[in-house]
């Protein structure tokens, strides 16, 4: 799944979304805190391609956009909104295809913006990247190109706390860098940084008024910080192959940004460091279970202002969670599998 899969839902309960084969599936807390349902199918009974992604809102509800098989050869996307965990998502509606007509083009990337109003973002047939966002008044505007050449598949989509939309995606030898000038507007390519970023390795995350933080994984497995307009910043050395999740939190009384990613080893790793300030430094601590090849990481903030953590693997269906403890630093329960 492309974007935060945990989230929590505007009546306080947490939820996930997990993708299959041919759908996705969602579970929800009874009550914050409490045990999980089982998973629902979200959307209907439409068949999915796999790769879909999720964003959520200021006003806590989700969206999805996945590609649906249309006919043989060919596919198109299409959009969902779910507005609480425990009620049923709306049913699949078509956004069409970028390129109007054709097969997969990449993995799509989905932000809303402070009007609550989705954007889907995903690769065309040409190498750059299109857009689709929906309208104020209801409906979608048109496909939008954005340019870009070789771009490479998972970019990260993420709204600042300016409401403004944002992407950023991987290039050989550099990130490219979107942003909306002001709300409704179509993002422009603002900046390209020279740097080896591993494609699938992308996380932005809003950290300041002024500000997104986008984590990449470079070419020689440093984890790095980049806020356009200033330089990238290795931080410490990934501990995994994958992306890591990332979420703002505060830690005895602190504006931290915490870390997490599936480590070489099996575990999680986390690391924490105050918003921002790369130079205070961070490292991983790994917690839990070994977990298989295929499990991702995810992070949230529960009802409780706790800070949750879940995993996922696609392969066993297994889904293990975990809560900060009410005790200084970085305590966490032992993880529990819902």
């Amino acid at each position: 799944m492309n974007g935060d899969w945990l989230i929590r839902g505007r009546d306080g309960r947490l939820s996930v979304y997990l993708p299959t084969d041919d759908a996705v599936l969602c579970r929800a807390e009874l009550g914050p805190g409490g045990p999980w349902d089982p998973p629902r199918r979200v959307g209907g009974d439409q068949k999915l391609r796999p790769g879909p992604a999720v964003g959520q809102g200021t006003d806590a509800y989700a969206h999805l956009a996945a590609w649906r098989p249309t006919k043989p050869g060919e596919a198109g996307l299409v959009h969902s909104t779910h507005f609480r965990p425990r009620l049923a998502a709306l049913d699949w509606i078509s956004i069409g295809h970028p390129d109007k007509s054709g097969d997969r083009t990449g993995t799509p990337a989905v932000t809303v913006d402070a009007q609550g109003r989705a954007h889907v973002f995903v690769r065309n047939g040409a190498g750059g990247v299109s857009m689709r966002g929906q309208k104020e008044v209801g409906g979608w505007g048109p496909w939008r190109d954005l340019k870009g050449r070789e771009v490479e598949d998972r970019q990260a989509a993420v709204t600042g706390e300016s409401g403004l939309v944002e992407l950023y995606a991987a290039v050989p030898g550099a990130v490219l860098h979107w942003r909306q000038e002001k709300p409704g507007s179509v993002p422009v390519l603002e900046e390209a940084l020279e740097t080896p970023a591993r494609p699938g390795t992308l996380y932005a995350l809003a950290t300041s008024a002024d500000h997104t933080t986008l984590f990449y994984t470079d070419d020689t497995g440093d984890l790095c910080a980049w806020r356009p307009g200033t330089k990238p910043v290795t931080l410490l050395p990934s501990a995994g192959p994958g992306p890591v999740s990332a979420i703002r939190c505060r830690l005895d009384g602190h504006d931290c940004t915490l870390l997490a990613q599936r480590s070489a080893g099996g575990r999680v790793a986390f690391a924490a460091y105050p918003t921002e300030q790369e130079s205070a430094g961070a490292w991983w601590t790994e917690s839990g279970p070994q977990l298989p090849v295929d499990a991702v990481v995810a992070l949230a903030v529960d009802a409780d202002e706790r800070v949750v953590a879940a995993t996922s693997s696609p392969a066993t269906g297994q889904l293990l969670i975990t809560r900060r403890k009410d005790e200084p630093g970085l305590a966490l329960e032992a993880w529990r599998e819902v």
